[in-house]
């Protein structure tokens, strides 16, 4: 019989969560990068529009949040709460929660599109109305606004014209 006690004595890493301050998850993820912890900060693309132009944008995934890697029992905890944009370590107590390896594994295999629903169209793509005012009509899908909402282009007076309509009435 084998007895390695070497593996069940030795610490487990494991994830826990970083409570950033407003704005500053950015912030926090570089300098703690810089500082050599392994992070995860998921982001996701979202479209926004400035000055008139529909840009691709990165916004956090949890907002007020990320992901640090490392062995609770080891680790010297000081370094990672003074360190600008960390507000605290997410604790039940004062004892750090750690966060399942599988939940952070499938968040980082996840696509994080911020479109949602409209994943399936891209801007551009020839569209069918289903249903509403504008059943039967052909419109091309111009970008999603929210979960529920889309804008498209209809031919009305020769011309288009942008109009939002629900994302559920949209057919390939």
């Amino acid at each position: 019989m084998c007895d390695d006690t070497r593996s069940s004595n030795a610490p487990k890493a494991a994830w826990y969560v970083i409570q950033c301050k407003a704005g500053e998850s950015f912030r926090a993820a570089e300098h703690l990068s810089y500082q050599g912890y392994r992070i995860f900060h998921p982001v996701l693309e979202r479209k926004r529009r400035r000055r008139g132009k529909l840009t691709a944008v990165c916004e956090p995934l949890f907002p007020f949040y990320l992901f640090i890697r490392l062995d609770q029992i080891n680790s010297n905890w000081r370094p990672i709460r003074s360190t600008r944009g960390v507000l605290r370590i997410v604790s039940f107590g004062h004892i750090p929660a750690a966060v399942p390896d599988a939940l952070v594994e499938q968040l980082a295999i996840a696509p994080h599109d911020a479109d949602g629903p409209h994943s399936r169209f891209a801007a551009g793509d020839h569209v069918n109305l289903a249903d509403g005012p504008f059943k039967g009509l052909d419109a091309v899908f111009q970008y999603a606004k929210g979960t529920e909402r889309a804008v498209v282009l209809l031919n009305m007076l020769q011309q288009q014209r942008p109009v939002e309509v629900p994302s559920d009435h949209l057919i390939p």
